[in-house]
């Protein structure tokens, strides 16, 4: 695959509009380019793009993902960049991995293995566990966007965060606080709390929270309120005490609870994995840099599974995640297909 096959690749990728739960058509289209490429295609039970090369014990995972968070941006390229929804995150490092691997000379005895999984930006990460007790690799690169010199060793974990309560309906000239201003007033203790345990911690050791929805509703007998949110975990936090602190900040006045823990995950820098993209990049002309991420990717699946050597490299600049103006500059994605190349071509296994 050359490098206009590659820019093709990725434009027609984000052509193909895939919103969690909504990936069929993408996964085709990667599987149909990718089957022309030379790779040996497949969709998984989970609905998964499958894409392998090579054979051998040796089994190095390049593990992407396919969807991509609501909003259709039609794909433009202008000034050397392509304009579109999932070019960043992270359409941009999947197609690199693609890219990579059809051009790579596999070495012997090792098989690379292209996951481009589903319903990543939802709460599920359902195509990431699905491949979890499905491959034993020997090495792991996870596709999110680090910037093409970028190494990421380890992502923040996450939490669900919410609160229900009810109270007798009042008018609003009525003595007493409203349901609102008792949620808002639970927030913002949440948030000093975090605050006051913050205090002179790294970015990576903090606990964030997020506040992400809140509804009032009454039926003139009952005022009812519905928070939720979340909070940015550090390693090694632990929730069961977090639920008491918030619990205990609701006062027994409303219901305050966690879902979906997601744990915090950081791997070894020193690995022959971590060596050969170091040396990759600087082939490249580059100077690598690591990086430490608050946001959660599927590294937190499955990472404490395969217990491998595992990084997280793509193309793309993560600030632009999610953005109206998502884009990607093309010299810097194919710069990161190169990245790849080298990587794959060196032992890994």
């Amino acid at each position: 695959m050359n490098d206009q096959d590659a820019i093709a690749l990725l434009r027609d990728l984000c052509g193909a509009y895939s919103p969690s739960g909504e990936e069929a058509e993408a996964v085709a289209l990667l599987a149909e380019r990718a089957a022309a490429a030379g790779l040996s295609t497949s969709i998984d039970g989970a609905g998964n793009f499958i894409g392998e090369r090579g054979n051998g014990p040796a089994t190095v995972v390049l593990l992407g993902h396919i969807d991509t968070v609501e909003g259709f941006i039609s794909p433009t390229i202008a000034d050397g960049r392509l304009q579109a929804r999932g070019a960043v995150d992270a359409k941009g490092p999947l197609a690199a991995f693609v890219a990579a691997t059809s051009r790579a000379v596999i070495p012997e005895g090792v098989k690379v293995v292209v996951i481009g999984a589903v319903e990543e930006e939802a709460a599920s990460s359902k195509g990431a566990r699905y491949v979890c007790n499905r491959y034993a690799p020997t090495a792991t690169i996870i596709g999110e966007p680090s910037g093409t010199s970028g190494i990421t060793l380890g992502y923040k974990g996450r939490v669900g965060l919410t609160l229900v309560a009810q109270q007798p309906h009042a008018h609003t000239a009525a003595e007493g606080r409203s349901i609102a201003a008792l949620a808002a007033a639970w927030w913002t203790r949440v948030e000093e709390y975090c605050d006051r345990r913050n205090h002179n911690h790294r970015t990576f050791d903090r606990l964030d929270p997020h506040l992400a929805e809140f509804h009032t509703s009454t039926d003139g007998f009952t005022d009812r309120v519905d928070v939720r949110g979340s909070l940015r975990l550090p390693p090694e936090a632990d929730v069961d005490e977090l639920h008491r602190r918030v619990a205990e900040l609701a006062a027994n006045w409303g219901d305050a609870s966690l879902s979906g823990h997601l744990p915090a995950f950081r791997s070894d820098r020193k690995t022959k994995l971590v060596g050969a993209m170091i040396r990759a990049i600087r082939e490249d002309s580059r100077e690598p840099t690591f990086k430490l991420k608050t946001g959660t990717s599927d590294m937190n699946v499955v990472g404490p599974v395969w217990q491998c050597p595992i990084v997280a490299y793509g193309p793309g600049d993560s600030r632009l995640d999610h953005a109206p103006d998502e884009h990607i500059v093309l010299d810097e994605y194919l710069a990161a297909v190169r990245v790849l190349t080298r990587t794959i071509v060196s032992r890994l296994g």
